[in-house]
């Protein structure tokens, strides 16, 4: 049976992961109590004992806004920890998964991005992802690199429990109209992974490694995401949607900057592994089950 080892247990990404890997691999699931990836030793000392063939890093520091004045906790955990799991998968043997994000990129670009497009993040967020990116691959060549972004699903934080969140006390909402992305769920995001690691561990190609993209399609706006919302939770018959005005981002103003393009071009992930993009439509679905998180 495979041994799988994975961190940040208790995000969004993780939790999927867990819920599909129990039962079908040895599986070490570890949130930051139990395993703090910006210490060295630890990482060490538990991968050495542990000896997974895999690891999957879904530990993350996600306050992108924070990060702004935070930044030496952003790169210990976003640059650092990252380079320390691919050591110690390196001096066992072991491929490590690693998680990015869209904010590695300007936004900039007018088509989608591919995964070898120049990088040129805007936030300490974005940078500090990058350093750990940067790490993973100088560290480990038995690597995947997988970018993502717009997560969400039941559990945690994300951009859809927010918007039914906030449906319950207002009946009008603006919503930034001027950035583009694909929504991903994670539970899509988690079965990706899974298949990459099923893959891996039957062909053991080295031709596989590398960078990949993963998100949903199709892209929209935060205000077209927002409309898909709450055009799911009338049809439910869950709630009567609020009014939705579109507004540009300058209008809704952040510490960190945003990138205007995160749509990311999945082609790469679906040639090499068969992995279709995140059906975002399908997971609202069930919204019941947002509403019921909140």
């Amino acid at each position: 049976m495979i041994r799988v080892l994975v961190t940040g247990c208790k995000g969004q990404v993780g939790q999927a992961l867990v819920k599909r890997l129990h039962h079908s691999t040895e599986l070490l699931a570890l949130d930051r109590t139990d395993l703090d990836i910006s210490n060295e030793k630890n990482v060490q000392k538990i991968i050495r004992e542990f000896q997974p063939n895999f690891i999957i890093n879904a530990a993350a520091y996600t306050a992108v806004d924070k990060a702004e004045d935070d930044a030496e906790n952003a790169y210990a955990i976003n640059r650092d920890g990252p380079q320390y799991l691919a050591q110690a998968a390196y001096d066992i043997d072991a491929t490590l998964l690693h998680l990015s994000t869209d904010y590695v990129f300007s936004g900039q670009s007018k088509v989608a991005y591919c995964e070898n497009d120049p990088t040129q993040p805007l936030s300490v967020y974005g940078k500090s992802k990058l350093a750990g990116e940067e790490a993973v691959r100088r560290v480990n060549p038995r690597h995947i690199i997988l970018r993502t972004a717009w997560v969400f699903c039941e559990e945690g934080n994300n951009f859809v429990k927010t918007m039914l969140r906030l449906s319950n006390s207002r009946t009008k909402l603006s919503i930034v109209d001027d950035q583009r992305g694909g929504p991903t769920y994670a539970g899509d995001i988690a079965n990706a992974l899974i298949s990459i690691v099923n893959n891996l561990s039957v062909h053991n190609d080295s031709n596989l490694y590398g960078t990949y993209h993963y998100t949903g399609a199709p892209d929209v706006s935060w205000f077209e995401f927002a409309q898909a919302i709450f055009c799911e939770s009338e049809r439910q018959g869950l709630q009567k949607a609020p009014e939705l005005v579109a507004i540009p981002s300058v209008e809704f103003p952040t510490p960190a900057i945003r990138p205007k393009n995160s749509v990311l071009n999945v082609e790469k992930i679906y040639n090499n592994f068969g992995i279709l993009p995140s059906d975002w439509l399908c997971a609202l679905s069930k919204l019941d089950e947002f509403r019921n998180k909140l």
